[in-house]
């Protein structure tokens, strides 16, 4: 099968779907209200839609990895923004070394856990 895909947008929840969207705003995403409910998040062709729907266990499970030029970068970029102080919840681990790459890690106010990070080449 050949795929001719241009992009891959997953849903993800939020509890409180008016905090979720202004963190996502402030991470530098841009919102396009789809609905009351609902909103795609894009940045650089990339994007995710965020439900006003929460099921603990699916966004407990939930984890996006969002592929990064340098991850140093991102990760004092992410410092600044200074979004465990603005967000109930929010939490930032830093940058760990694998033999695949680096990444470092944002839980969102929902719980969502996302992977900024880069591959060795």
């Amino acid at each position: 099968m050949e795929h001719k895909a241009r992009s891959i947008r997953p849903f993800i929840g939020a509890e409180n779907f008016e905090l979720s969207r202004s963190f996502y705003r402030d991470l530098g995403f841009l919102e396009s209200v789809l609905a009351p409910d609902m909103s795609y998040f894009s940045a650089q062709g990339l994007g995710f839609y965020l439900q006003d729907a929460y099921v603990r266990d699916w966004v407990d499970n939930s984890m996006i990895f969002l592929e990064v030029d340098d991850v140093d970068r991102y990760w004092n970029e992410l410092l600044a923004l200074d979004l465990t102080a603005k967000y109930k919840g929010v939490r930032l681990t830093p940058i760990r070394t694998y033999d695949w790459g680096r990444e470092c890690f944002m839980h969102d106010p929902s719980g969502i856990l996302w992977h900024f990070g880069e591959f060795y080449i």
